[in-house]
């Protein structure tokens, strides 16, 4: 299957952004990948999953086996589109709509999931936001504030929600990116908290080690998703990807095997790792 695409230069007008409008649409999950059961009778939640690699996320951990939990912002197409894809492989979808920042509202999203399922077996950190400026001296406090509490600060409220409830072989997956290995001259802000992210993946792996809960993380690369053309203008979307290896931006589902790998027992000796679906770009770590 060829996943080479032309992302046209399009762009959208708000944030995060929408999956429904985009064109081409990104591939969620390969027509020929066949579930094995990884994830049977466990239960996930999974932020930003609405849309992007938390909805492939979600739909592949319903093919193994999953229900699934999606927390989203206010993308509420996106979601119920997310939803049916899971229920339509056989599998139960649970949504909660509010803001991440608020510590209040992921105890409480946690909650919900707990009660709809009985149980938390994998919480998957994943969503982001980024705002591009061309020199550090534009960053506003606000923008600061809000870049840190959505990127790493929810990370810490949703870990201490659903921890009562991990058991031993339970597993948390964060979100990090390749920025947070090389960095980005205008996303610095958000690299900064990617490079947070790897950090809290090691030490809190080591932290939750002898409890037998795993974390590790996840850093794609260029990946084809609505924060893409929500946050960069035409020109920059139409040269996204092609500066890898791989010349091309990846999709969704060539990133969320990567999750469902660190979820499963297949990853039963790996924690306070990362994984790197980048399209062949060399890092350390």
């Amino acid at each position: 299957m060829s996943f080479e695409i032309d992302t046209r230069g399009q762009t959208q007008s708000t944030r995060p952004g929408i999956e429904e409008i985009m064109d081409p649409a990104p591939v969620v999950i390969r027509e020929n990948y066949r579930g094995s059961g990884k994830l049977q009778g466990k239960t996930a939640l999974i932020t930003g999953g609405d849309s992007g690699i938390g909805r492939s996320v979600a739909v592949h951990f319903a093919r193994e086996g999953a229900d699934v939990a999606i927390v989203y912002l206010d993308e509420s197409q996106d979601a119920s589109d997310t939803k049916a894809m899971v229920e339509a492989e056989g599998k139960n979808c649970l949504l909660l709509r509010g803001d991440i920042r608020s510590e209040v509202f992921c105890k409480e999203a946690v909650s919900r999931a707990v009660n709809e399922f009985g149980k938390l077996n994998i919480l998957v950190n994943n969503a982001a936001e980024q705002h591009p400026k061309e020199n550090v001296t534009e960053i506003s406090p606000d923008q600061l504030n809000d870049t840190f509490a959505t990127n790493i600060f929810s990370f810490f409220y949703f870990t201490q929600a659903v921890l009562p409830y991990l058991d031993e072989g339970d597993s948390i997956i964060n979100t990090t990116s390749v920025t947070a290995y090389h960095g980005s001259p205008s996303l610095l802000d958000y690299s900064s908290t990617k490079g947070a992210i790897v950090a809290y993946t090691r030490s809190l792996a080591d932290n939750l080690a002898e409890k037998g809960i795993r974390v590790n993380a996840v850093a794609p690369g260029p990946i084809w998703t609505p924060l893409i053309p929500s946050t960069f203008d035409s020109e920059r979307v139409k040269q996204f990807g092609k500066d890898t290896p791989f010349k091309r931006p990846g999709q969704p589902c060539e990133v969320a095997t990567c999750y469902v790998f660190l979820a499963s027992e297949d990853a039963s000796y790996m924690s306070g790792q990362v994984l790197h679906p980048n399209g062949g770009q060399v890092v350390n770590g």
